[in-house]
């Protein structure tokens, strides 16, 4: 697919034909809120011995959904892709000076700033399994535990700052951009929407979701030994950690 350019405009309201127009096609918000759960879930059963292979599924779903995201950011639709949304240094210095003023370019897609914390979430995902996998298979040693623990921590403080960033966008471009990422809409002009919701491609991903859920219980190894494999703490500073 072509890359199509994103031009901002100064607020939605500035044009006379805006409405709600379809932005944000299903398979993007499906990712959206698995890989939210699966991180939230994972950060919050990495201390449970109980909750192990929990922890470890949710980790193998984020790393799944991330391959799929950036497959779909090189050929999904408009705003999906990273070409249309991922911009240079001076684009994000520009926009987060003009949301620091009060009157932040509106994007209908990604802004530079939500950009860059994307691609940032993807990398440390991607960090953040990797390193989950060879800690919980016993490679390298505990350093690899360690840099699984520092991503998790960096990647929720990262992500800690998006939803700051989105709450305060909303205000100012009086735009509730939470539920855009639920409903796909955002006020846009007409021409500027998506043709297509995707649904195929969204019951593809869900069921490669449960396919990998149903997988890891029916391969999961007895609670005896699946009690020996060391987990990595996220939390910082803990000086308990299993595999020590």
């Amino acid at each position: 697919m072509n890359a199509i350019s994103e031009s901002p405009v100064k607020s939605p309201a500035s044009h006379t034909d805006t409405r709600k127009i379809l932005v944000w096609d299903i398979p993007t918000r499906v990712f959206h809120w698995l890989l939210v759960l699966s991180f939230g879930g994972a950060y919050l059963t990495a201390e449970s011995e109980s909750w192990r292979l929990l922890h470890v599924t949710l980790g193998y779903t984020m790393a799944s959904l991330v391959g799929f995201r950036i497959m779909w950011g090189l050929i999904g639709t408009r705003y999906a892709r990273f070409s249309t949304f991922v911009r240079g240094p001076k684009a994000v210095a520009r926009y987060l000076g003009a949301l620091l003023r009060g009157r932040p370019e509106h994007h209908t897609g990604h802004n530079p700033a939500g950009a860059l914390a994307i691609v940032a979430l993807l990398t440390l995902a991607l960090a953040v399994s990797a390193s989950g996998w060879a800690t919980y298979n016993d490679i390298a040693g505990d350093w690899v535990q360690d840099i699984h623990e520092a991503a998790a921590n960096v990647m929720l403080a990262i992500a800690g700052i998006h939803i700051a960033g989105v709450l305060l966008a909303s205000w100012l471009h009086r735009e509730n951009l939470v539920g855009a990422m639920f409903t796909g809409r955002k006020l846009g002009r007409p021409e500027d929407g998506i043709r297509s919701a995707w649904r195929s491609v969204a019951a593809l991903l869900l069921a490669a979701v449960l396919a990998i859920w149903w997988t890891q219980w029916q391969s999961a190894p007895k609670s005896a030994h699946l009690a020996d494999r060391p987990i990595a703490s996220t939390k910082a500073g803990d000086p308990d950690r299993d595999g020590d």
